[in-house]
């Protein structure tokens, strides 16, 4: 099938089902979705979750309202293993997850008000293993899911792209964590931090319109 047949198929395809159409059915599929999603929650809250998204353990999940872009992935683990349990993901107002950000829970993941995600990040409250000699026998998914503590997200952060907030963390807030950095300890509020490990580049002056 050479080019200008094609070319012709796709020209077609337009004049038949027009760009704004295909668009349109796909919010529209978008926004069915995302009622399923609320209904299986049992939250009221406004959402939007762009497909595919995948989530695990829907009424674990709590939120005020959201929207998200392709990709997102929200796993509450009860069971894992053999071992049992109680994890919470919750979600405040206006929070909005980009692309691909996966959030992984088997104790408690706290995300407050007008929280901006990027693309590709992880939030997790757990590993694979104690990271020591007890693990060295078993491959990495035998070993035992272990919390060191939960990941608390106050108000008004932003996480840029590909971001790790690893657990027993808090970052506090209206704090910017900048691209490619790994959140290994707590960060105070007004802090813009960087690199792996995360540390702070400069803290904002309260009450200043330019950072210090």
């Amino acid at each position: 099938m050479n080019y200008l047949v094609l070319r012709f198929i796709g020209n077609l395809s337009l004049l038949l089902f027009p760009y704004r159409a295909s668009r349109f059915i796909d919010r529209l599929l978008n926004f069915f979705v995302s009622m399923r999603f609320s209904l299986l929650t049992g939250n009221t809250g406004r959402v939007f979750m762009e497909r595919p998204f995948f989530i695990f353990g829907h009424k674990y999940i709590k939120y005020d309202s959201f929207s998200s872009r392709s990709g997102l992935r929200l796993e509450c683990l009860d069971q894992y293993g053999g071992d049992s349990f109680s994890p919470s993901i919750s979600i405040g107002r206006n929070v909005c997850f980009n692309f691909r950000c996966h959030v992984g829970v088997i104790n408690r993941i706290v995300i407050g008000n007008n929280v901006l995600i990027g693309s590709n990040v992880l939030i997790t409250d757990h590993s694979h293993g104690y990271n020591n000699d007890s693990d060295i026998e078993n491959s990495p998914a035998e070993r035992r899911l272990f919390s060191k503590g939960p990941v608390i997200i106050e108000d008004d952060v932003w996480i840029g792209e590909n971001v790790c907030v690893l657990p027993n963390v808090t970052i506090g807030h209206n704090s910017i964590v900048g691209a490619n950095s790994v959140v290994t300890k707590n960060i105070p509020p007004y802090s813009v931090v960087v690199g792996n490990p995360a540390r702070i580049l400069k803290i904002i002056k309260i009450g200043c319109k330019r950072p210090i």
